[in-house]
């Protein structure tokens, strides 16, 4: 029997020094509606300055076939133990592109977690319906940080949704300059969002891509 591969990305730039599974942005349809949404809306969704949707569609489009099966596998069904991959990182990225497609992707984002315990994951998400699901039914990995994904520019949310470990907010350049807290630094630098710590607000300013 032929097992399939969960693919491994190597990050670039701000995640350089990072790996990451990641998932197709373009085919995702909660990104595809919100990102044609706020930009046909012009809303203040931060979806409609997505980088993932930039990158994929320009300079960056070769790495779509991969991450499209990713979205593939980790959607249809549980992963096989042999499946599960061994993560050797200190820490590691889950949806460095894309975001959770449905319970079934969680599922096997947890299977990882839970699988290499000696490793510490991170995943930002703006699925709070999918992690509650996840939740209600089973107990947060120790070696998980979850962190929500506020799709709302300029508005910044201090308190987590109930299970999630911090919050990442997106706000201008000239706005709330004396709390912006992510602020180009390299994340293996900082790791503020991937270890445990008194910062539970993350602030960032838009990039445009």
């Amino acid at each position: 029997m032929t097992h399939a591969t969960v693919h491994i990305s190597k990050m670039t730039g701000k995640l350089e020094g990072f790996r990451a599974i990641s998932t197709n942005t373009l085919t995702n349809d909660y990104c595809v509606f919100q990102n044609e949404r706020a930009v046909g809306n012009k809303t203040d969704n931060i979806c409609g300055d997505c980088y993932s949707h930039t990158m994929l569609k320009g300079y960056r489009k070769n790495m779509a076939p991969a991450l499209q099966r990713n979205s593939d596998l980790l959607s249809s069904r549980p992963l096989e133990p042999q499946e599960i991959p061994r993560i050797n990182d200190s820490v590691f990225r889950f949806s460095a592109h894309g975001e959770l497609i449905n319970d079934q992707h969680m599922q096997n984002l947890m299977a990882i977690t839970v699988d290499n315990p000696w490793c510490t994951f991170a995943l930002w998400t703006k699925r709070v319906d999918i992690v509650f699901r996840w939740l209600r039914d089973n107990p947060k990995p120790t070696n998980l940080n979850l962190i929500y994904s506020n799709p709302k520019k300029s508005h910044i949310l201090s308190k987590p949704p109930k299970g999630f470990d911090k919050t990442f907010n997106n706000v201008l350049a000239d706005e709330y300059m004396d709390r912006q807290n992510c602020t180009g630094q390299k994340c293996q630098d900082c790791r503020i969002c991937y270890t445990t710590n008194d910062v539970v607000t993350i602030i960032e300013k838009v990039k445009k891509y």
